[in-house]
């Protein structure tokens, strides 16, 4: 597996997926969680198949190493991580993709570097960075009742608050997991079944830290400097960040669309691929 060196020498891990010899320039890919193992991203639904993805671990996650100091996980300093790769790559410019929580780095970066990207895609983003916690998700979810993962979902999403054995809170996730897609049939299943195994609780736990109002009202300042076009997307059936968190996000963006879909949840690219691909393939390419 590929690595670079960060600001701080750390030796940080990232894969490569897609054709070495394609004409198009490389998407760089943000995993979410927080502090969640990139693998979870596949190849998001077919995206590596048109362009080289670079996927990079963020510290503690997949192969990339714990943090020695715990302030490394902040998703600030997550964005000085990706601008060193970056520099590793060579990118003068590039285009950027992250989902859920990693949409907060990808702001963090895109507040402090807006003259390095051409394109930025934020998947089923929060909005916490936007000082806003929408409530539509739990709407969302509460909509499916009659669904017959709901209550066994439901008790499950009940008991994660006290869960602190790590096996438990595993098992906990996956039963909760149906509300996160937009149907549970076997690519979500499957899908969902390493959730678990891929989320790390210390850098989970590090992603907000040291982050005080003045710093996040100084990102949301930058983020109306973004001059590259933006896109946000969202699912109607997403039961974790739900669909207006988007729009709050793109609001903070002189340029952005929302584009919402349908019957999708908080992994597009699992229950729609061709779809989701097809999406951002179309928003890269736009002139």
């Amino acid at each position: 597996m590929p690595h670079f060196p960060s600001y701080d020498d750390a030796e940080l891990h990232y894969r490569v997926l897609g054709p070495a010899d394609s004409p198009l320039p490389p998407l760089v890919c943000l995993a979410g969680g927080p502090g969640r193992d990139a693998a979870y991203l596949g190849d998001l639904g077919g995206l590596a198949a048109h362009r080289q993805l670079i996927l990079p671990d963020s510290r503690g996650t997949g192969a990339s190493p714990a943090a020695a100091d715990p302030d490394r996980y902040a998703f600030p300093q997550l964005a000085e991580d990706l601008e060193a790769l970056r520099a590793h790559l060579g990118l003068e410019r590039f285009a950027l993709l992250a989902h859920d929580a990693g949409a907060a780095v990808a702001q963090a970066y895109a507040a402090g570097y807006p003259q390095r990207l051409t394109r930025l895609v934020l998947v089923c983003p929060g909005s916490r960075l936007q000082g806003e916690l929408p409530d539509d998700a739990r709407e969302i979810f509460e909509a499916r009742r009659h669904e017959e993962w709901w209550p066994q979902a439901s008790a499950a999403l009940e008991q994660l608050t006290e869960a602190t054995d790590l096996s438990e809170v595993r098992e906990l996730l996956f039963a909760a997991a149906p509300l996160a897609y937009g149907r549970w049939d076997e690519p979500q299943r499957a899908h969902a079944a390493t959730e678990g195994e891929q989320l790390g609780p210390v850098p989970r736990a590090g992603f907000w830290q040291g982050v005080d109002e003045q710093l996040r009202l100084t990102l949301l300042t930058g983020l109306r400097e973004v001059t590259c076009p933006v896109l946000v997307v969202t699912g109607n059936r997403d039961g974790v960040t739900g669909m207006q968190a988007g729009e709050r996000v793109a609001a903070s963006f002189p340029d952005a669309q929302v584009h919402p879909l349908h019957g999708v949840g908080h992994y597009p690219w699992v229950d729609e691929p061709p779809l989701f691909a097809q999406l951002v393939e179309t928003f890269l390419h736009a002139t």
